[in-house]
């Protein structure tokens, strides 16, 4: 991680969960970290944890709507005219709704699709941008995808999210593909875990909290920290190395 030391990385969702972990990661390892999400005050707060803890990188707090472009964009502006641009971007923000293909609102369906699609594919598409306009080389975008991306479990109410996920597996691809077309070394990566205890299930069951905490009473979960430690082990490989998909299951997991 040494050659990532005081190089800017573009973190979404980083108020809880996984992205928290991955900034205060990145951070530790003395990164600059732009830590985006609509809840900045959470990601002040790890800036400010960041800080006493003496890591040799520091953590930018950005309030931004993944849903709104136009927030998108003035983001990455910022980014570039307070630390002149993205080396690493970690599309990691994501959200569920329970609405089933039979009977599901349009408006969750579309909420899905703008966050875990549409806005990876902007904060991609600006990503590379500013590492063109840069001659950075060696960048690196890294996609966390799920294990949702590669099977359908029998369960209505991720279907639609499953459906997104789907996309963020054949998006990273088709980066990968494209990139080598561009003749960069700057490489795409998607990390797919299975169930890892977050806020996500009670977000996704928001007026039920015995099921949400049932998803994570089965057996041990990932924990954030895990899926932090996959994305320096991939930003960690050598520059000939191209590590396109991880795949991570708690050991007991059986779907």
């Amino acid at each position: 991680m040494d050659r990532w030391r005081g190089r800017v990385a573009l973190v979404t969702g980083a108020s809880v969960g996984i992205g928290a972990a991955v900034a205060k990661e990145l951070v530790r390892h003395g990164m600059k970290v732009v830590g985006c999400a609509r809840d900045v005050e959470k990601i002040q707060k790890l800036a400010a944890e960041c800080q006493s803890a003496g890591h040799s990188g520091v953590l930018v707090p950005f309030k931004c709507d993944l849903s709104n472009e136009e927030e998108i964009l003035s983001m990455f502006a910022a980014i570039k005219a307070q630390h002149k641009g993205v080396d690493v971007c970690i599309n990691n923000a994501g959200l569920a709704h329970p609405e089933s293909l039979l009977s599901g609102k349009t408006s969750g369906w579309k909420n899905m699709l703008d966050v875990n699609v549409l806005a990876l594919c902007i904060c991609t598409r600006e990503a590379y941008q500013s590492m063109k306009e840069r001659n950075v080389d060696d960048g690196h975008i890294i996609n966390i995808n799920s294990m949702s991306g590669h099977r359908v479990v029998p369960w209505a109410s991720t279907h639609f999210y499953s459906a997104t996920k789907y996309a963020v597996t054949a998006l990273t691809e088709g980066l990968r593909q494209e990139l080598r077309e561009a003749n960069t070394h700057i490489r795409a990566t998607s990390i797919s875990p299975g169930i890892v205890e977050t806020e996500f299930a009670h977000r996704l069951f928001i007026d039920n909290a015995d099921q949400a905490a049932a998803v994570y009473a089965k057996f041990k979960p990932l924990d954030a920290i895990d899926i932090a430690n996959s994305v320096t082990y991939v930003l960690s490989a050598p520059p000939h190395v191209q590590i396109g998909d991880v795949h991570m299951r708690p050991v007991e997991q059986m779907s």
